[in-house]
């Protein structure tokens, strides 16, 4: 590869700014130019919400290197040397004569700038429902840092706010909201939050945790229009409600930005993204795409997906700086791993989830475990809840998700590591994993998640989903439901129902005689560590019609006798 190549990027918010990194140290004497038409290049997108409620204390940090030097043009030029035209469009790609015709949006004068590569990082645009309203004042997106500033201009006089649509960014947002103390609702028009992230049982956990701090949902409902007085938005109107808001947030999803790549005649993809082989190289054997406008594929299917991460960008970006300077470097596809976070509760999962894996036509299983993130004498112990998503038969791992306030990222990584090298339930259990108080429990909860599901597939434990528990109770079917929680745990977060009996686990082999043998048995405890004990015990004494409620309490989302 020619030491004075020239390379063209367009696009300098992630992917771009990475490939250009990559390809000036891979080739010092090379051209480099980077366009995009904003004047914000190279920030940190996903810290936006949390500059918006507080958590950090400057806007400029959001542009920031780790040694707080602000990433603007005169950084790129003087520690890369890499050209950065910014407030500059893209208009046209000539691939015939390589060349980009690119305009000065503030001047307006245009130019054609030759290229050897051609690097389009163009990003992705919010979806803008065509809302009857969507115009009045208070109603923002949250896509840039303009968006960002305009927003802030006015949040301090917010006391209502209404965010539309509840994937990453809108249960961030709402999050910030709700943290900042404005009473916050999520609109969205599927019957759960966090859609093609989390599977519904856990999204229905994290909604009654979230709702018990503040946010409320709208789940299952359109957006029909805005209304306004004087200008200013004042209320939400859906299909079922009206809901006053002082601001709106409208967080519906994003599409790639593909204009470009359409007028130059390249191949797009059938998710809507611009078509890449594994270098990342376009239909044009001169030109690359990544991140946001870019179709990925996943792991486990083989099949093109769309799915916008920051964490993507950057690796797609590297790929595409290595390629653009001669090697040879493959980008393997994802399994969609993403982490968040909401007021105190942490989001995380990789790999398919249970119905994806399902329609991809994997026959799975399935377990969902509470646990302890670290020893639970341990001062900053915490909550988390796992679920695994195995295929049947082989055990072979096919995706893991988590909510709770306790540690989860390191569950969620080693599981995406386990699942890229195609790991089995075994071998996750065989992990040796690190131990010490502060920071894990003498068995990973990733591993005793992946125990459990072993134990259900052998039959050792039978189970029954809080869900289906519910269902029971409000047909009113004739069962016992056994808590054997203590006292305490009992009086705290009752389970009010008549058919609840209460036998306290260390007294429950003392008392077994006194529990009929002609009704099916439905144990429950807190986590599910005693009710598993208790449904040993119950077989042993002769009981066959016994099973455990899944994750105990903490899995608990239905009703009034929902406690938290």
């Amino acid at each position: 590869m020619k030491q004075d190549l020239k390379l063209v990027i367009i696009g300098g918010v992630a992917a771009g700014p990475k490939a250009a990194a990559r390809a000036r140290r891979l080739l010092p004497n090379a051209e480099i130019t980077v366009i995009d038409r904003s004047r914000w290049i190279s920030y940190a997108g996903c810290g936006m919400p949390f500059f918006l409620d507080g958590q950090i204390d400057s806007f400029e940090e959001l542009f920031n290197t780790a040694y707080d030097v602000i990433r603007d043009e005169g950084y790129f030029l003087r520690e890369k040397d890499i050209t950065v035209l910014t407030s500059t469009e893209a208009l046209e790609v000539d691939r015939v004569k390589k060349s980009v015709l690119i305009r000065d949006l503030a001047g307006g004068e245009e130019r054609w700038i030759p290229y050897d590569k051609l690097v389009l990082a163009t990003g992705a645009s919010p979806i803008i429902p065509p809302f009857e309203g969507r115009d009045l004042k208070g109603v923002y997106g949250l896509n840039n840092p303009g968006d960002l500033l305009r927003l802030m201009e006015t949040v301090e006089d917010v006391n209502e706010a209404v965010v539309v649509g509840a994937g990453f960014i809108g249960m961030e947002v709402a999050g910030a909201l709700s943290n900042r103390n404005i009473l916050t609702t999520i609109v969205e028009l599927r019957e759960q939050l966090l859609p093609g992230v989390l599977d519904e049982d856990l999204a229905g956990v994290l909604k009654t945790r979230l709702e018990s701090q503040g946010i409320d949902f709208a789940l299952g409902q359109k957006v029909l229009r805005f209304e306004g007085e004087n200008g200013r938005v004042s209320r939400v109107v859906t299909d079922q409600a009206v809901l006053d808001a002082e601001m709106v947030v409208m967080a519906v999803g994003v599409r790639p930005n593909i204009d470009l790549a359409l007028k130059a005649g390249l191949e797009i993809g059938n998710t809507g993204a611009i078509r890449v082989d594994e270098y990342m190289l376009t239909s044009d054997p001169e030109i690359y795409a990544c991140g946001d406008c870019a179709e990925n594929v996943n792991i486990l299917s083989g099949r093109h997906t769309y799915v916008p991460l920051a964490s993507s960008a950057n690796r797609q970006g590297r790929v595409v700086g290595d390629n653009t300077a001669g090697r040879r470097s493959k980008y393997n596809g994802i399994l969609g791993t993403a982490l968040l976070q909401v007021k105190n509760w942490n989001v995380g999962r990789t790999g398919l989830g249970e119905q994806q894996a399902q329609d991809y036509g994997y026959e799975t299983k399935t377990a969902i475990t509470p646990a302890h993130d670290r020893s639970h004498y341990h001062p900053q112990h915490s909550l988390v809840i796992l679920k695994v998503i195995a295929e049947a038969g082989s055990g072979r791992l096919l995706g893991v998700q988590g909510i709770g306030p306790g540690s989860l990222d390191k569950r969620i990584d080693v599981a995406a590591t386990a699942i890229s090298f195609g790991a089995t339930l075994d071998n996750i259990v065989d992990l040796d994993l690190g131990y010490a108080p502060p920071f894990n429990t003498t068995i990973d909860p990733l591993q005793h998640t992946a125990n459990t599901l072993r134990n259900k597939n052998s039959g050792l434990i039978p189970m029954i989903s809080p869900r289906e528990v519910w269902d029971k109770l409000q047909r009113g079917d004739d069962f016992i439901l056994l808590d054997v929680r203590t006292q305490r745990e009992h009086d705290s977060k009752p389970m009010n129902d008549e058919r609840v009996l209460h036998v306290i686990m260390g007294e429950l082999r003392e008392r077994i005689d006194s529990i009929s043998r002609d009704k099916e048995i439905v144990v429950f405890c807190d986590l599910g560590i005693r009710s598993y004990e208790a449904l040993r015990a119950l077989k042993g004494a002769g009981f066959t019609k016994v099973r455990s409620m899944e994750g105990g309490m903490r899995l608990w989302a239905y009703g009034p006798v929902g406690m938290l």
